[in-house]
């Protein structure tokens, strides 16, 4: 089983450019089954990104292509 706290460890990569998407900071959950509908990610690139909420970018979790040690790829256009 893995945990959240797991997933935030893990950089996040798009696999289309290679970037580092940034940092999961919270998680939407489907209330039905428990199971993770998407991950919440504070966008890197902002010093301010904190006060400001448009810094947050949704990654659905069927957009999440491989989860490995270090590292979670993400393919988003």
């Amino acid at each position: 089983m893995m945990r959240l706290s797991d997933l935030q460890s893990k950089n996040l990569v798009n696999i289309n450019d290679g970037k580092n998407i940034g940092n999961i900071i919270d998680a939407k959950v489907n209330e039905e089954d428990g199971s993770i509908k998407s991950l919440i990610i504070e966008a890197k690139g902002s010093m301010f990104s904190f006060l400001n909420k448009d810094s947050e970018v949704e990654i659905f979790w069927s957009d999440i292509k491989k989860i490995g040690e270090d590292v979670i790829l993400v393919n988003i256009k």
